[in-house]
């Protein structure tokens, strides 16, 4: 498929997407949503792809919504502002329970619905200079749909600091609220994420992360019994997998194994 407003490639077992509209600071609209959700169904259905990673173009990640789908809000009727409430909301969803493993590389600002990316990708690298913030509450919007997954990240008393404020805050600052993993130079950042990628596709189980996963997403829903049922359900069900006995097979015969 073509795109205009994101790039897509596949090399090594990873995709890369990059979000490529830097005169408008890669900033969201329904057009990009659309294009970001057919990327990820692409990668999805490519059985050669491990992980993802998802960066972008230009000074900044993303910036949230462009002005002029800011401006449409205000004209939408309530069923057209929920269809496209739901558009992005599929997005979220779709990144947050991705059967495989993505790695947003940041560098520049990640904003309102651009830090919301950063929230639901698993693992994040970011450059000192990056900055991140949910800033709606400052222009009398809410952090809806994004507030859902940032309470499970970080939670609800950090998660009250950015979304109530609507601050912006560096990179060593959402390091230490547990917003991003790693931050890295800008000079060092893609050799970083290449090199993480590297440890996830030799010495991680493709099904084991993807079951790994899910189990995060699905456990905290339920109480302690329901969730250790559900864990035995699972145990058993990796037992069966072509990697589980690949594993154990190399393990007990002392067999280095590369994934």
């Amino acid at each position: 498929m073509t795109y205009q407003y994101i790039i897509y490639s596949v090399e090594k077992r990873i995709a890369t997407i990059i979000l490529n509209r830097p005169e408008k600071r890669n900033a969201l609209n329904t057009d990009v949503v659309s294009e970001l959700k057919s990327a990820f169904a692409t990668a999805k259905n490519d059985t050669e792809v491990k992980l993802v990673i998802l960066k972008a173009n230009g000074e900044a990640f993303c910036a949230g919504a462009d002005l002029g789908y800011l401006q449409q809000l205000q004209n939408n009727s309530y069923n057209e502002n929920l269809g496209d409430s739901n558009h992005l909301k599929e997005l979220f969803a779709t990144i947050y329970h991705f059967p495989k493993i993505v790695i947003a590389q940041i560098e520049g600002a990640a904003l309102a619905g651009g830090c919301g990316l950063a929230t639901v990708c698993d693992f994040s690298f970011a450059t000192p200079e990056s900055k991140f913030g949910f800033t709606e509450v400052k222009i009398g919007f809410i952090p809806a749909i994004v507030m859902i997954f940032l309470l499970r990240k970080i939670g609800e008393g950090k998660a009250k600091q950015l979304l109530l404020t609507g601050d912006i805050i560096s990179a060593n600052e959402s390091l230490q609220m547990g917003l991003i993993n790693f931050i890295e130079e800008k000079n060092n950042i893609q050799n970083a994420v290449n090199l993480f990628c590297e440890k996830l596709l030799t010495q991680a189980s493709t099904k084991s992360l993807e079951l790994t996963k899910q189990m995060i997403a699905n456990v905290q829903n339920l109480s302690i019994d329901e969730a250790l049922n559900f864990a035995a359900s699972k145990n058993a069900h990796a037992r069966a997998t072509d990697d589980c006995k690949k594993g154990i097979a190399a393990f007990l015969n002392k067999e280095k194994l590369t994934w």
